[in-house]
């Protein structure tokens, strides 16, 4: 759930892959595969460059993150979480018709 939420923010701020990269200090390579889920753990540094190249709180980014905490909230969570994915990506998807 977290890489897709990281790979939507760079899709709506109409961002390649290649840019993202050089501003996360991270390969281009290493980028795919935490946006494909093939990385499963995003380290704490790397979620703080994500948050200040978008200039959102590492606590939104957190929110995404698969098993945070298995208390009696997490399927609340999972399931919010799962609805602004999806409202995420609509707007993606919203953004591309809409362009020229």
């Amino acid at each position: 759930m977290q890489n897709d939420a990281l790979r939507l923010m760079r899709v709506f701020h109409d961002m390649s892959q290649t840019t993202l990269a050089d501003k996360l200090g991270i390969s281009k390579s290493y980028l795919s595969e935490i946006e494909k889920g093939e990385k499963k753990k995003v380290t704490l540094d790397l979620l703080e460059r994500y948050s200040q190249v978008f200039n959102i709180p590492v606590s939104s980014l957190m929110f995404f993150a698969e098993q945070v905490d298995e208390g009696k909230y997490e399927k609340v969570r999972v399931t919010v979480a799962g609805k602004v994915l999806k409202m995420l990506d609509w707007i993606a998807t919203k953004q591309d018709v809409d362009k020229p």
